[in-house]
């Protein structure tokens, strides 16, 4: 597979709506590859297809780092309850924000095989889900964030 660039904020691709998968096609199967590729080679946890410029409603998402989740035509069909964190975006480098979301959703979707299934995400996994899906309509996190889009600092811990 290979590692896609990652389109960034200003990028006119990421203000528009993603068309729906009708079939997975080898090309769809290689660009999921690469999706997830991307995504762990930016140590993010989730990626949708409009950041590598592509408008499909694909997204990938991993926030254990160990289990890998392909959502294809997502759609959130429950939320429960309520959290406030930190945010980030592959697209908004070294930025981050306070948003509200779900502490838990549901969500439909069809994997790499277009067989349809529910995935329950809470905390995290709820977080990544609703700013992917997102992502597939045109919006990205700074639209919801309360206050201010600031800086993240890294420290580069070397033992």
């Amino acid at each position: 597979m290979a590692i896609r660039n990652i389109r960034e904020f200003g990028d006119p691709v990421l203000n528009q709506v993603c068309k729906e998968v009708k079939e997975v096609t080898p090309r769809i199967r290689d660009l999921i590859g690469d999706m997830l590729d991307t995504m762990y080679a930016a140590n993010g946890v989730g990626l949708a297809a409009p950041q590598v410029g592509i408008l499909k409603r694909i997204v990938v998402i991993d926030t254990t780092g160990e289990d890998p989740h392909i959502l294809i035509n997502p759609r959130i069909v429950e939320r429960e309850g309520e959290q406030t964190g930190s945010e980030g975006c592959l697209s908004l480098p070294g930025k981050a924000g306070q948003v509200t979301r779900p502490k838990k959703v549901k969500v439909v979707a069809y994997d790499a095989e277009m067989n349809e299934f529910e995935l329950v995400g809470e905390d995290l996994l709820a977080r990544a889900i609703c700013h992917e899906c997102d992502h597939l309509d045109g919006h990205l996190y700074t639209e919801k964030v309360e206050g201010e889009v600031y800086e993240v600092k890294y420290e580069d811990n070397e033992d």
